[in-house]
């Protein structure tokens, strides 16, 4: 990453925040999933989401970041599929706090980390794995399913991996085919977090960090291709507002 002469990097403010963040994931985390697991889901998502909150101040504290949040009225009452760009580890993090419970669609792996992957367990995640492309979607589209029946919205990153500031990947219609099967709205998210908080370095930068939640799009008769493109189109509107690191252009498709 390329970092804009608005971001600052925040070497001294980085490291406190490392401490900060390894102190809560003994302390704060660890305890919660010994204590939560015999709770009902909703009250484990609400406590264990102590732990992303306090990340979130944490890493706005030391990193001298200010956070510009626009949209949360948009968030529908009942379950829906919320969709968002990958950039970085924040979002992970805030995105499950917004209107919890909400599960998120990730890599079978990361429910082998300690400490991490046992907390990922216990707010019913959609494990899945890349080593086996055809199977994910119908994994994904049954137990998504069976999520939104039971009143849990879920998290799909449709790039399928984190992309960097500046950089682009076509969106996955796997979450638009979910809602679609399911009728329930697609929620589009965009934000800049990985200008902030990148996954290539530890050093962080301040500045604004800016999420913008989009008006629900409505799924019942229509394509998942058709939904797929409102998504992705209006995400990479407000990426180009918010981004200080420019956008690349639209890719053109030659007749």
């Amino acid at each position: 990453m390329t970092p804009n002469t608005n971001l600052k990097s925040r070497p001294l403010g980085s490291l406190l925040f490392y401490f900060g963040y390894f102190f809560a994931l003994l302390f704060i985390g660890a305890p919660l999933a010994l204590v939560v697991w015999p709770l009902p889901v909703t009250k484990r998502f609400r406590l264990l989401n102590w732990h992303s909150r306090f990340v979130i101040w944490w890493l706005q504290l030391t990193c001298g970041i200010t956070y510009r949040f626009e949209g949360k009225e948009n968030l529908p009452d009942g379950a829906f599929v919320m969709v968002a760009n990958h950039q970085s580890e924040w979002e992970t993090m805030y995105l499950q706090t917004l209107k919890p419970p909400i599960c998120t669609v990730l890599k079978q792996e990361l429910l082998n980390l300690p400490i991490f992957g046992w907390g990922l367990r216990l707010i019913k995640p959609i494990p899945l794995d890349r080593s086996q492309p055809a199977k994910m979607i119908r994994i994904l589209l049954k137990v998504g399913a069976e999520r939104l029946a039971e009143g849990i919205s879920v998290l799909i990153f449709p790039e399928g991996t984190r992309v960097p500031p500046g950089q682009r990947k076509a969106f996955s219609k796997s979450a638009a085919m979910l809602a679609c099967r399911a009728g329930v709205p697609v929620v589009p998210i965009a934000h800049n977090a990985g200008e902030h908080w990148s996954n290539k370095t530890l050093i962080k930068y301040s500045g604004v960090l800016t999420m913008r939640i989009g008006q629900p799009i409505a799924t019942q008769g229509r394509k998942a291709d058709e939904v797929t493109r409102e998504a992705e189109e209006w995400i990479e509107a407000q990426l180009a507002e918010i981004s200080q690191i420019p956008r690349p252009a639209v890719p053109t498709t030659e007749d």
